[in-house]
């Protein structure tokens, strides 16, 4: 802080103890009360409120285990019946053409003047 901030500090302080030097005692009096009566209220307020949070969000966590352990996926067979995913990858041949225009991404045909370039540019690497 430097030293303005700090003499506004004090001087806020000040006006602040002045001021509470002038209120009269029965407002005072209704000030302490209503602080007091704040402060029950929110102490015995606490316990119910979480309770009130709690709840729906433990009822959530219980569905949500109960779907997971319900629910399992079936495991996906292919078109040899026997041999699990990674093998079906393997037995299908790779397609070194492109997809059609009707099922492929409209992305892919925007920029060609990039991938011809891309195209350029790396057989010349490959080449050294």
């Amino acid at each position: 802080m430097n030293s303005s901030d700090k003499q506004f500090e004090q001087r806020a302080r000040a006006l602040y103890h002045e001021a509470t030097q002038r209120v009269d005692p029965v407002t005072a009096g209704r000030l302490r009360a209503a602080r007091r009566t704040a402060l029950q209220a929110a102490a015995q307020a606490s316990p119910h409120r979480r309770a009130r949070v709690l709840l729906p969000v433990g009822a959530l966590a219980a569905m949500a285990l109960a779907a997971l352990m319900i629910w399992q996926p079936t495991p996906r067979s292919n078109a040899h019946g026997d041999t699990p995913g990674a093998m079906s990858a393997v037995a299908e041949p790779d397609n070194e053409l492109p997809p059609g225009a009707d099922s492929a991404d409209p992305g892919l045909y925007q920029n060609l003047d990039f991938y011809s370039w891309l195209a350029a540019n790396n057989s010349s690497q490959t080449k050294h």
